[in-house]
């Protein structure tokens, strides 16, 4: 016999994951799309694409389409082929997969704002860890605005 003062979920009630799951999944979603940032930024600007001899053809120049078709592809395919590029995009991407299921069964009003502000968060310390870039007064009062911001959202919805 159960005695605790908590009843228990009838059968077929979908319960709900722990507080603990949200937060961690918000820290996580957010790190992968903030603190990736700045290496997805170094490896793009020091990115030195191998000359392609195709986009030099008089067929290719002679066409627009053909002309950009072919840059894209090969400006594309180039950043996927540098792994200083690649993995940071997967690690960001894979954010984006985690915020889809994330989204589906969370608050919409607290989930956006919360992991947009996590991002945010992570690209600063990102940018002091990548490239050693220092977090003034200003940005660390920003920072500690946009906690404070999110913490009378998630206030005002317990209320």
């Amino acid at each position: 016999m159960h005695t605790s003062a908590t009843p228990l979920p009838s059968p077929g009630t979908p319960t709900q994951p722990p507080l603990l799951n949200y937060i961690l999944s918000f820290l996580l979603v957010g790190l992968a799309w903030g603190f990736t940032t700045p290496f997805l930024r170094r490896a793009a600007k020091t990115h030195n694409p191998p000359p392609h001899p195709l986009l030099e053809r008089e067929s290719v120049q002679r066409s627009v389409v053909k002309r950009r078709a072919l840059g894209a592809w090969f400006a594309v395919t180039d950043l996927i082929k540098n792994w200083r590029y690649a993995l940071p995009l997967g690690i960001n991407l894979s954010g984006s997969l985690w915020f889809f299921l994330l989204v589906g069964g969370s608050e919409l009003s607290l989930t956006v704002p919360i992991v947009n502000t996590t991002a945010f968060l992570f690209t600063v310390i990102g940018e002091w860890w990548v490239e050693g870039k220092i977090i003034s007064r200003d940005t660390m009062l920003g920072m500690l605005l946009c906690l404070g911001g999110i913490a009378l959202c998630v206030q005002s919805k317990n209320v």
